[in-house]
């Protein structure tokens, strides 16, 4: 198997994730350079090239996290958040969804050209971790800036791109300045590594800085119509730098911010090396991670009684509740999970997987309200939590802890948790540069109690994983970081197939049309037939990595590795 590069991956998430990082007192080594493309032969015609954004109208819908297609909907509707909605499981209704296709070469200037059956692809940075998010004619996607779109725009910055669905053309950009911490708290050349929840005429991103941003979806179409004005000064050094930020035009296709919160600044938060979830949608609130987490030694929490779970209000972005569990003093390395939301057994629920190792469901509407002095805060009202690392990886036969993170040590939990049926399942394991080791997905019945008393299985053949588990007809496919996907039983966790991909695996699958798709480390994109039945499809390479997953939206297949997004499907 290859050896991890000093990257990032997520699997939350979305996005995804986890930052890979050096377990010494020694400062973190600088990021590897891109992957270089190899030099192109004569190829076939290319797909058809990214044109010039088009014009998008502003719509008045708000589909408040829903997916509006029906599930017999040959096309699979909108994908509009990591995991496609508050599930997050990967799953898509779409049928008819073609796999003859292939990734074609890279040109001298970067450009992909030959890829069978791709309405289009569009260069990205060097760097690409989440998934791309597509609602009304647009498709949003988070990189970095190694490939610079805008002249005004260049250097380190994290990146959001709004593609036109229709040509690939780029509608418009936000801009993200890097921390000036560095590696500790803003790993260079990470960019963007969450992915963009869509809401109408909002969309929702945590950014490399540690902020959550609300961005108009139409850019500056529509004119600057905050209530935010203060773009011009954004670039300069993000929310933290406003009040002291001369204004520095970045051109045309700009970003237009509605609303930030910044986690550092506002709660004392201490980011690892990146902030990295993606949040979910909750009726009227924003949940989302802190990436609250360890410093470069890797052995002190800076932070350990700031949350690792936030509330706010998706209109104006003020805080409305926080975690108050104690998951701050429990962080084994970071709070990379992005949360989950369903009602479950009728109550409305936001799952976090933490760096702690647990899983956790909090009330979404309801918190504590406690107060010091004038200052009130809203806690956030915890139902119930389960211990999703067996004590038997934290503990050795003498009930001495296991360091951390050594090969048989106890994980936290990076990928989601994903709802199906009232249960939870939920899956364990670090940041990749800690290597492979013993993991675990569980099952969780809420209904049947707290702690261990709600577990309904746990399957341990399962190595460490940032993978998110897809769902589909009463079947779990999950993989693990050492490069194998396994197929279980929702309701036992019996194991009916497993497949390694001989690659390390960053990615999560995605169930549709009656198969799974599935990138690894070395650019390959798996395709298994779903079932109890084992069957191999086909393997399509790309000269990249596929650290994203795969969505599907309006019949469209997307591909993203680590420097292209491709577009499958009819024109």
């Amino acid at each position: 198997m290859k050896s991890t590069d000093t990257l990032i991956a997520l699997t939350a998430a979305g996005a995804l994730f986890a930052v890979s990082c050096e377990r010494s007192a020694e400062p973190a080594p600088e990021a590897p350079a891109a992957p270089e493309a190899p030099a192109a032969p004569a190829a076939p015609a290319p797909a058809e090239a990214p044109k010039e954004g088009a014009s998008v109208t502003p719509q008045d819908a708000k589909v408040e996290g829903k997916v509006y297609a029906a599930e017999d909907d040959p096309s699979g509707g909108e994908w509009l958040q990591w995991g496609r909605d508050g599930s997050k499981n990967m799953f898509s209704p779409a049928k008819n969804i073609s796999i003859d296709i292939t990734s074609g070469e890279v040109d001298d200037k970067g450009e992909i050209v030959g890829a069978k059956g791709a309405k289009w692809v569009a260069k990205l940075g060097s760097q690409a971790y989440g998934t791309p998010t597509i609602y009304q004619g647009q498709v949003f996607v988070g990189t970095n800036n190694e490939e610079p779109r805008i002249e005004t725009v260049k250097g380190d910055y994290g990146i959001v791109m709004a593609f036109d669905e229709k040509t690939g053309g780029l509608n418009w950009q936000f801009s993200v300045p890097k921390l000036e911490a560095g590696k500790v708290s803003d790993w260079e050349y990470l960019g963007i590594c969450s992915s963009i929840l869509l809401d109408g005429k909002h969309g929702y991103v945590v950014t490399n800085r540690g902020e959550i941003i609300c961005l108009d979806t139409y850019g500056m179409s529509d004119g600057n119509d905050g209530p935010f004005q203060d773009e011009k000064k954004y670039w300069v050094g993000g929310l933290e730098k406003l009040d002291s930020a001369e204004p520095v035009e970045k051109g045309e296709k700009g970003a237009d911010i509605v609303w930030g919160y910044d986690i550092r600044s506002e709660l004392g938060v201490f980011p690892h090396n990146i902030t990295s979830s993606s949040v979910v949608l909750a009726g009227d609130k924003i949940f989302a991670s802190t990436s609250n987490g360890v410093d470069w030694s890797h052995i002190n929490i800076p932070a350990p009684t700031a949350p690792a779970l936030i509330a706010l209000d998706k209109e104006t972005g003020k805080l409305v509740g926080e975690e108050a569990s104690g998951i701050g003093e429990r962080i084994m390395h970071c709070n990379w999970s992005s949360p989950a939301y369903a009602e479950i057994n009728g109550v409305p629920t936001v799952i976090f997987g933490a760096g702690d190792g647990y899983t956790y469901g909090f009330h979404a509407n309801e918190f504590d309200v406690e107060k010091d002095g004038d200052e009130e805060f809203h806690l956030m009202k915890e139902l119930w939590k389960v211990n999703c690392c067996p004590n038997e990886y934290r503990f050795d036969d003498k009930g001495e802890p296991i360091k951390y993170a050594t090969y048989p040590g106890p994980s936290e939990i990076i990928s989601s948790p994903v709802v199906y049926n009232n249960k939870i399942y939920s899956v364990i394991g670090q940041d990749p540069e800690h290597g492979e080791g013993v993991g675990a997905i569980t099952c969780i019945d809420p209904s049947k109690g707290n702690g261990d008393d709600a577990i309904v299985w746990q399957f341990k053949e399962l190595g460490r994983s940032i993978s998110t588990p897809s769902i589909a007809d009463g079947l779990v496919y999950i993989a693990d970081y050492s490069g194998r996907l396994f197929c279980l039983d929702a309701e036992t966790g019996e194991k009916y197939w497993e497949h390694d991909t001989l690659s390390h695996i960053w990615s999560s699958t995605l169930v549709v049309d009656g198969k799974v798709f599935l990138g690894n480390e070395d650019g390959e994109l798996v395709v298994l037939k779903a079932g109890k039945e084992y069957e191999e499809i086909s393997t399509i390479s790309y000269p990249a990595p596929i650290y994203s997953t795969c969505v599907v939206a309006n019949g469209t297949l997307y591909v993203m590795t680590q420097t292209h997004l491709y577009a499958y499907g009819q024109p």
